[in-house]
């Protein structure tokens, strides 16, 4: 039998990042994958697919948005989702490769199968052809991500009400589409079908989609879910759906009694741990109600030697997240010093339409905390970048906001809304994570950016925080001069 120092039971973000990580610092290490391919649900299900399916949304919402004489897009009602996604299964072949390349570089050993904890040290492997055999590790790491909520679980068996998942796999577009659920999959996936041009009615039971958000990128974001036709209805519960036996539209009946009728029902209220038939009882590992496993700042369960990471552990349930805390998992596990604890400044990227980057504070969570707040906004069309992409087309919708302390002019945190937002956030997070001397917006006002670019608007936004302080101290000759400068 062979000896191992880590199994990793999952090869998607979390379990490719542990086992590469401890290979490179010459741990003898196993990966244990169900699946065909490696990847996970970023690659295979989710992250990949969805963000393929909304390039095609973009393409569509650009042309409309821009009005380019000479040029004009519609959409075939006939054609697959699948279709749709044309790059998908290229873009998917180039990260299976990428995640094999690096486990062969490693010389990490591959496992197909399932696996089950007998003890702390010993994983079950059971093969598709039905044999079994034992692996022994000195520490094992769970990574089996997450899943949908199981319908069938919620009574709801038909073609035309699907989860996340089974949504990708439709033979066509749907005439018309009620999401159940406004958490950051169904506005997602809202505004994706909302610019393909179907009829797209949001159900979300709490009174507000993504309560995480800053209140005026939320807003923001309902404006332009609501100007393509995106029917939203907060703080109706969903009593029960009733699908036809034949033709005819699926109904969503609400608490008050309301029907919502669409062609397909797209369920998207929440996720659950991959966890059952892992042999938890074993190690008297207890998963919570949603299957997720709980873990200590290290990644260990209650379990000593046995750790878990990425979507299985629940909140972020990020990718990016998912990754970094492999890795830390794997040098915490082996005591070596390399990465100890993942960052907390964590961006975080909606890829809704238009898209949303937040990082640090909101505006209310720095109020809450006692912190002395102040603000500064820039719209993305003040610059020449956002006049070419048309920003100003959404007045009041594509903008920077900035938050940061008084008198300090210390950046607590940043929020965008509008083109690139995914990726202007980034910058943000760079000043977050620098020195207390270096943290200012002083930092954005004498960045220098390229021109045209959306980066400028940091710097204008900058500027209006500065403004702000000069109104604020009552120095109205230097609101005129701040302007000089913008």
């Amino acid at each position: 039998m062979v000896h191992y120092d880590l199994v990793c039971i999952g090869c998607g973000p979390a379990g490719e990042k542990a086992a590469t990580q401890a290979a490179y610092f010459k741990r003898r290490v196993a990966v244990v994958e169900y699946e065909a391919r490696p990847g996970g649900a970023m690659v295979n299900t989710g992250t990949i697919p969805s963000k393929t399916l909304r390039e095609t949304a973009l393409l569509l919402s650009a042309v409309r948005r821009r009005s380019v004489p000479g040029i004009s897009l519609k959409v075939d009602r006939g054609v697959s989702i699948l279709s749709l996604m044309a790059r998908m299964l290229a873009v998917q072949q180039v990260e299976h490769d990428r995640i094999e390349s690096a486990i062969d570089r490693h010389a990490i050993d591959v496992i197909s199968g399932r696996g089950v904890i007998v003890d702390p040290h010993t994983v079950r492997i059971t093969r598709n052809d039905g044999a079994t055999h034992d692996l022994r590790t000195e520490h094992i790491l769970i990574a089996t991500g997450s899943r949908p909520t199981d319908l069938k679980s919620l009574g709801y068996e038909h073609p035309r009400i699907v989860d996340s998942d089974g949504l990708l796999r439709l033979d066509y577009l749907p005439d018309s589409l009620t999401i159940v659920g406004g958490g950051v999959i169904g506005c997602e996936y809202a505004c994706v079908f909302g610019e393909l041009g179907v009829n797209v009615a949001l159900i979300e039971p709490r009174e507000v989609v993504l309560g995480f958000l800053d209140d005026e990128i939320r807003a923001a974001l309902l404006k332009t879910m609501e100007a393509a036709g995106i029917r939203i209805e907060t703080g109706r519960a969903v009593k029960r759906i009733i699908a036809p036996e034949g033709e005819g539209d699926v109904r969503v009946i609400l608490a008050d009694g309301t029907a919502v009728d669409s062609s397909h029902v797209l369920y998207a209220a929440g996720r659950c741990g991959n966890t059952e038939n892992l042999g938890l009882e074993n190690i008297g590992v207890e998963p919570n109600a949603r299957g997720y496993l709980t873990v200590d700042e290290t990644y260990e369960t209650s379990c000593p030697g046995v750790y878990a990471a990425g979507d299985v552990i629940g909140f972020p349930a990020l990718a990016s997240t998912s990754m970094e805390q492999g890795r830390v998992a794997a040098c915490r596990m082996f005591g070596l010093d390399y990465k100890k604890a993942i960052s907390n400044i964590i961006p975080i990227g909606l890829y809704t339409i238009p898209p949303i980057g937040t990082v640090g504070l909101t505006e209310a969570e720095a109020r809450k905390a006692g912190r002395d707040v102040m603000i500064g906004r820039a719209a993305l069309a003040l610059t020449a970048r956002g006049r070419i992409l048309e920003a100003d087309n959404l007045p009041n919708v594509g903008f920077v906001k900035i938050v940061f302390e008084y008198p300090s002019r210390q950046l607590l945190g940043a929020q965008i809304i509008g083109d690139e937002a995914t990726e202007l956030i980034h910058i943000a997070q760079m000043v977050l994570g620098s020195t207390a001397s270096d943290r200012t917006i002083d930092r954005f006002v004498h960045a220098v950016f390229n021109y045209p670019t959306l980066s400028e608007t940091y710097r204008l936004a900058a500027v209006n925080g500065l403004q702000n302080i000069a109104l604020r101290e009552g120095r109205s000759d230097q609101i005129a001069a701040r302007a000089k400068v913008a």
